[in-house]
């Protein structure tokens, strides 16, 4: 929808600050801009016109006392509902936007109003009475909230960590932390970013700030609650059809706009299942080729995009990509991340952000389905597994702990992953170089900062009485999910100003995923088995029931060649590469990729893309303009 900044605290010349910060943000909002200056703190703010086109919804927006004045980005999609229990006690509206809601929810409830919310958000709420700022991010992560101290006091927050380097106040540091667990987990899974002092507002988390004092209060309004019910009254037909009632309902909640709305769409069950629900106008699908460079075919999904859409008698628009329009773009796509991403799926979906961004402003899409309903391979067993699993629990688990100490042998790893504690080697859906190899990779400055499994141990803390399944599941949504899907999908689609939803992560969706047994979601047939059988009581079993490809990028072959390679290694042999890696070690990993000996794509990409992203942000980046 938007993109906003703020700070509190004195900056000289606010005005050509706050102006040059809010601007470094444009993309997220080419509509409107707006300014709020008051005693103590100043708001900026760019809008993408979703609801209710006319000025009046324009932000920052303030209540007629001038007490509260409000910066958000996000959809409230029960904001109609909010908004006549507001009339009823007494509140007058001047807009029919979803903005003017939560100011006057805010004015009524207090803190207490993002846990009344359904939809994503983030926003921040000045309150000129007690010079305090109120603000809270939505239940899943789904949109952005930065925040960090200046050197000389006060408090810079925004959507977006890069309008942070406006800030006079704002001292630009590398994390030294940050760089080890990635190097596991390809995204940035702390709630300290990269950057050092400025940190990611966690999911579902509400805030106060207090001028006076300087101190930030935090607090949890919501989690998810994974209860198995055994006695779930419903069989799996009649389970089917009540998920596909609230699934539908979820997508026309999220079609709500006063501008076009169209719908990603690859050959999976997810966004399929989307489309078919929405059947909008418009579907977009991109590629890297159907058997691209004469290897594996499964690059690109467009035909059968195309073919769904034909179904349904939807337009359906189609890009292929190239790799040299990736590499291209590549410094851009690590610039409007904020932080290192090396999911390679970023990079197909900056065009397809793109080639959207052409036809509508609103897209849906169909991020979550795998985290909630247990999409993910890693979520089932493998024959092998669950004929070792018929020995008694205490004997696998003695047997994985003597396996963990031993070098590698045939076999080990299955041992290890059939002990029913995920705590002991799952760590997510991202697991590139071993802890040990990321260590050894890095400089000695580097090396010491925390492990992956310091990480998710406080994750796991909290689900110690869960199934297997529910761990994993629980780990995903508070790491994997807000760190790397829902990171990816805000922030290319706000770099081309285009609104992404995504109606499965929906709190009432949610609800119902949370009771639904585990048997329901993996069965030895499939994984997310009822989300498929609910799917099938609209879409063909073809779609229904087609393996999880996922955004699957060439990258192997891509590193393969001179001219990707070359690339590749003038980061790796820069003088800065130094600084973090044996360098050396880099070069071996890409050498032996080049020469067929070793499938290392996944750990070069990583490493490039923190390179590619330093770069950018500590190389090229202009220094601060003279204010």
């Amino acid at each position: 929808m938007c993109g906003f900044v703020g700070y509190t605290g004195f900056v000289a010349d606010t005005e050509a600050v706050l102006r040059a910060m809010t601007d470094r943000i444009i993309h997220r909002g080419p509509d409107a801009d707006g300014y709020y200056f008051g005693d103590g703190a100043a708001l900026g703010f760019r809008r993408l016109s979703i609801i209710d086109l006319s000025a009046q919804a324009n932000q920052p927006m303030s209540t007629e006392d001038g007490r509260y004045t409000i910066v958000y980005n996000g959809e409230v999609y029960n904001f109609m509902e909010l908004r006549a229990k507001l009339e009823a006690a007494g509140h007058v509206f001047r807009t029919s936007c979803d903005t003017e809601v939560l100011l006057r929810g805010f004015a009524e409830y207090g803190d207490a109003l993002p846990d009344m919310l359904r939809g994503m958000f983030a926003f921040a709420i000045w309150d000129a009475a007690t010079k305090t700022l109120h603000g809270a991010r939505d239940f899943f992560g789904i949109k952005p909230f930065y925040y960090t101290f200046a050197k000389d006091g006060g408090f810079i927050f925004g959507s977006e960590i890069k309008s942070f380097l406006d800030h006079p106040g704002f001292v630009k540091k590398l994390n030294k932390n940050a760089l080890r667990p990635y190097l596991t987990l390809q995204y940035s899974a702390q709630e300290e970013t990269f950057f050092e002092g400025v940190y990611k507002l966690p999911p579902a988390t509400k805030f106060v700030y207090d001028t006076a004092t300087g101190e930030m209060k935090k607090e949890r309004f919501w989690d998810v609650n994974f209860e198995s019910d055994k006695n779930y009254p419903y069989p799996p037909d009649e389970c089917a059809k009540r998920l596909d009632g609230i699934i539908r309902e979820s997508v026309e909640a999220h079609r709500i706009s006063d501008v076009k709305v169209g719908s990603f769409l690859s050959g999976g069950v997810d966004s399929s299942y989307i489309t078919a629900a929405q059947m909008p106008d418009e579907t977009f699908s991109v590629g890297f080729g159907r058997d691209y460079a004469g290897h594996h075919p499964n690059f690109d999904e467009t035909d059968e995009a195309a073919e769904l859409s034909k179904l349904l008698r939807i337009k359906n628009y189609r890009y292929e990509i190239s790799a040299d329009e990736c590499f291209d773009a590549f410094a851009d796509i690590q610039y409007h991340m904020d932080e290192p991403q090396a999911n390679p799926s970023s990079v197909p979906l900056w065009f397809l952000t793109r080639l959207a961004r052409e036809h509508v402003t609103v897209v849906l899409s169909g991020e979550g389905a795998d985290e909630i309903f247990a999409g993910y391979e890693w979520y089932d067993d493998t024959p092998a597994q669950r004929r070792y699993k018929k020995l008694p629990a205490p004997l696998r688990g003695a047997a994985a702990s003597v396996a963990k100490k031993m070098p590698y042998f045939k076999g080990r790893e299955m041992i290890i992953r059939s002990s029913g504690r995920p705590e002991d080697y799952f760590v997510g859906q991202a697991m590139v170089f071993a802890d040990s190899e990321a260590e050894a990779l890095l400089t000695p400055e580097y090396k010491g900062s925390v492990t992956v499994r310091d990480l998710t141990d406080s994750i796991y803390a909290a689900v110690k009485g869960k199934t297997e399944l529910e761990k994993k599941q629980y780990l995903d949504i508070h790491m994997w999910l807000p760190g790397d899907i829902l990171l990816k999908a805000d922030k290319m689609s706000m770099a081309h100003s285009l609104e992404l939803r995504v109606p499965y992560l929906d709190r009432v969706v949610m609800a119902e995923a949370e009771k639904i047994p585990a048997n329901y979601k993996i069965n030895g047939k499939n994984t997310k088995y009822i989300l498929r059988q609910a799917a099938n009581l609209t879409l063909p079993d073809e779609w229904a029931n087609r393996p999880k490809l996922g955004f699957p990028v060439p990258i192997k072959y891509w590193l393969a060649q001179d001219k990707y390679y070359d690339i590749v290694k003038s980061y790796f042999t820069s003088d800065y590469a130094a600084e973090f890696f044996d360098t050396r070690a880099l070069m071996r990993l890409l050498d032996a990729h080049r020469e067929g000996k070793e499938n290392n794509g996944r750990k070069i990409w990583v490493a490039f893309t923190f390179l590619t992203w330093y770069k950018r942000f500590f190389i090229d980046e202009p220094a601060k303009p003279a204010i």
